[in-house]
């Protein structure tokens, strides 16, 4: 990659302060990654003419960059501001073990568990961003399966009835639910991914943990590339040719990413917190990871942009096998089990670039 000489954008030390002693020469490793203008208090003399000096601010500044607005004499930079949850409107029926699909302001949840009671669920839930109301019920009372689509085409596929795995598929329209093709492997806490008339169905558990991939064009399940590592509980996320399963449960929780070209897994970088039965939203080149069960139930988020997974800030309530579904930027999740059946939505805004005024003095 080469060296990088200094400016004042990046000699920053590994502290947050600001270095303006010495601006030649060339950035130690370790600062690098060190982009944070909170902590910038005062300008040393040395600095010179360093700063660019502007009328307006840049149209299309680097994370990082400083400058100074000579119309307004204001010192900015533009930073990272961390993603952020909050609270939605709560669901009609607490319950866990269940898929979402759809996004933040049209989002859908169906089927689940109810615990002590051992009740399976059938009954579908559509969110507007602010309310859950009632939809149309699941033909197969089922639990542990999987979901993609939107609000008026969702797909629910597999999972466990009250009595064995099941291949059922349903298909719905926004207001009822209709039989599609079946899979090809009766199996439960798979991951979904896609739309309702392409998408993708992988991992779970048969009676041991499973691999398998199957590919839904509307009507019929194929074969597709089997993951990696064979897994159940994971979170996915994305499209048929371009999607993305992570966290989950092999002989322990797991931490491992893979990405999907249509064809085949590829092992990219892992999460930084394995887990097991959490939420996922987004594409596969900008998503997030959030709450699960670690060795106990956790609320962290996760995002990431195609390389790498960076960590945000935390659900409000640690949860886990919860509906979920949206975007990076946008994404919702309902329900789940905290020390009980939960019936609870947070919303999430993800993390973004903003031009922030830097504090002198």
């Amino acid at each position: 990659m080469g060296t990088i000489k200094r400016t004042f954008a990046n000699n920053l030390t590994t502290g947050g302060k600001l270095d303006a002693t010495d601006l030649s020469g060339t950035i130690p490793a370790s600062n690098i990654a060190n982009a944070s203008v909170t902590a910038v208090t005062a300008l040393p003399s040395a600095l010179g003419g360093a700063i660019e000096s502007v009328s307006t601010d840049p149209v299309s500044p680097s994370e990082g960059q400083l400058w100074y607005n000579t119309t307004i004499g204001v010192l900015k930079g533009y930073q990272l501001v961390a993603g952020s949850w909050a609270s939605g409107g709560s669901m009609t029926t607490s319950r866990f073990n269940f898929p979402g699909a759809g996004t933040q302001t049209a989002g859908l949840a169906f089927g689940g568990y109810k615990f002590p009671e051992d009740i399976f669920q059938n009954a579908t839930e559509e969110y507007n961003g602010s309310s859950w109301t009632a939809g149309g019920n699941m033909g197969t009372t089922r639990r542990s399966f999987a979901g993609a689509g939107t609000q008026t085409a969702g797909l629910g596929f597999g999972g466990l009835t009250p009595t064995v795995n099941t291949t059922a598929t349903e298909e719905y329209d926004g207001s009822t639910w209709a039989g599609g093709g079946n899979l090809g492997t009766a199996r439960r806490g798979l991951a979904g991914a896609g739309i309702q008339t392409s998408a993708l169905g992988f991992g779970g558990q048969i009676t041991a943990i499973t691999n398998v991939t199957e590919e839904y064009d509307g009507s019929t399940w194929t074969a597709g590339g089997n993951l990696n590592t064979a897994r159940r509980y994971p979170a996915g996320c994305g499209t048929q040719t371009v999607g993305l399963a992570f966290g989950g449960l092999d002989t322990d929780v797991s931490a491992v990413t893979e990405e999907y070209d249509g064809s085949t897994w590829t092992n990219v970088n892992s999460m930084n917190t394995a887990r097991k039965t959490l939420g996922g939203a987004g594409i596969q080149t900008l998503s997030v990871g959030f709450g699960g069960y670690t060795t106990v139930n956790t609320g962290i988020t996760e995002e990431y942009n195609g390389t790498s997974w960076a960590n945000s800030t935390s659900m409000a309530t640690a949860r886990r096998d919860f509906a979920s579904g949206g975007t990076q930027t946008a994404a919702f999740g309902a329900g789940g089990y905290t020390t009980a059946n939960s019936s609870a939505t947070e919303e999430y805004t993800g993390s973004f670039l903003s031009v922030k005024k830097v504090t002198t003095s």
